[in-house]
């Protein structure tokens, strides 16, 4: 998990010094997925070109726990290798005591933001991170494939079972074997968190742990949402799916061999690329609702922010280029090259960006049904309530325990964290 940390801090370190011609040299950990190098390796060069400083970008893990991982190990350390990254939504309350203030560097740009995904940032009166993009799961579907068989797009996910089941078998019987009716994430890492959320908060089943830290997730809803995506499994969904992340997800879809697909909103300018299979043929939904009592629409809520460690020591060029990474032309850019939804308000009435984005009615439906992963309560304790869930989850996905017996250990488990935590105020309501 952290060997991408020795060989980059091994490679800046045979580079040498900066010179006296640069101000600074700046190092940059982004995401790798889709286009998100691409994009963040070009802002940080405009960046340094504008300014004359020098900006080293290093692609962090794919796998969101342990680019996590990575990051708390670099940071408990005092590392002064990164100077900005690229941290997950909920991940703000985990290494706010690792992360510098930006509240004196900012001159109020960051009330140009979604108060929303700001407040998410804001950690004792602190603002730790800056929002850079924010979005929620969606369901990409083949639409010609379902105008061929004459079905509509589904409304709850017994509905995407049974189609998908449909379409999937029907093609494979014209002579295309490798058709699968729903690929997603399964990997027991965050994107499982994530989906694994979907289900269980669509069927009435709750948030895994509430807001006042009472775990939550021993629930017939949450163990029949569970039930049913491990029926998926060697049915409408491939046995790799145990082991698939985003990009694994989005590579079958756009080769064309899926019907349906879960994923994130960058996969869309993918899809429509030139050399991309299914160009002109995929929809975009929000995610199917529940079904039953208590059910509703669930699209777990994402997005990405940079972040300076504070033992960087050149806070104020990382400052700048937080800032300007974050600002209006990276996000504009960002949001016609790559699908990134952007954080600033006013960009959503920019009409280059309205044409980008044709399906932000479907992201704004997904919004509208967002749910927050449990970070906030959970607060220092959430990569391991995220941690012991997805492998949870992935476990009944396997075959390996059913999922009463599963949801119930992880109750236990995740009890057992809280009291140890030594955080009465929060477990004094739990059950063992």
């Amino acid at each position: 998990m952290k060997h991408w940390l020795y060989g980059a801090a091994l490679a800046a370190a045979s580079l040498g010094t900066t010179t006296s011609s640069v101000a600074v040299e700046l190092n940059v950990g982004c995401s790798g997925i889709g286009q998100e190098m691409a994009l963040c390796k070009s802002a940080a060069e405009q960046w340094a070109r504008k300014t004359g400083n020098v900006v080293r970008v290093y692609e962090t893990p794919p796998n969101a726990s342990n680019r996590l991982s990575s990051y708390r190990f670099l940071l408990d350390s005092k590392s002064t290798f990164l100077d900005v990254i690229q941290i997950d939504i909920v991940w703000s309350g985990m290494l706010a005591p690792h992360l510098l203030d930006l509240k004196p560097y900012t001159n109020g740009a960051e009330k140009a933001h979604f108060a929303g995904v700001l407040n998410n940032n804001m950690v004792g009166g602190r603002l730790v991170a800056m929002p850079w993009f924010t979005d929620a799961g969606l369901l990409y579907y083949r639409r010609d494939l379902l105008e061929k068989y004459k079905l509509p797009i589904p409304a709850t996910w017994d509905d995407l079972t049974a189609t998908a089941k449909k379409i999937q078998d029907a093609e494979r019987l014209a002579g295309r074997p490798k058709m699968w009716g729903y690929v997603w994430q399964g990997r027991a890492y965050e994107g499982l968190t994530c989906n694994a959320l979907e289900w269980i908060t669509a069927a009435g089943g709750g948030t895994v742990m509430d807001s006042s830290g009472s775990i939550t997730v021993n629930n017939p809803q949450a163990v029949k949402a569970v039930q049913t995506a491990a029926g998926w499994i060697g049915s409408i969904s491939p046995n790799t799916t145990l082991r698939s992340m985003e990009e694994d997800a989005r590579t079958a879809f756009q080769e064309g061999n899926a019907v349906f697909m879960r994923n994130w909103p960058y996969a869309w300018s993918l899809m429509q690329s030139d050399a991309s299979p299914v160009k002109g043929r995929v929809g975009v939904a929000a995610l199917p609702h529940g079904s039953g009592a208590g059910a509703r629409g669930a699209s777990t809520l994402g997005g990405q922010q940079l972040a300076i460690p504070a033992y960087t020591q050149h806070p104020k060029e990382a400052a700048e280029l937080v800032l300007y990474m974050t600002g209006p032309e990276v996000q504009k850019q960002r949001a016609l090259q790559g699908s990134f939804n952007p954080t600033l308000t006013a960009l959503y009435q920019d009409p280059d960006v309205r044409r980008a984005l044709p399906w932000a009615a479907q992201l704004s439906a997904a919004l509208a049904d967002a749910v927050a992963r449990p970070s906030t309560p959970a607060g220092a304790s959430y990569e391991r309530l995220s941690n012991a869930f997805s492998i949870a989850i992935n476990d009944v996905l396997a075959g390996k325990i059913k999922a009463d017996e599963s949801l119930r250990q992880l109750e236990a488990a995740l009890v057992r964290m809280r009291y140890a935590d030594n955080r009465p105020e929060q477990t004094a309501s739990l059950k063992p």
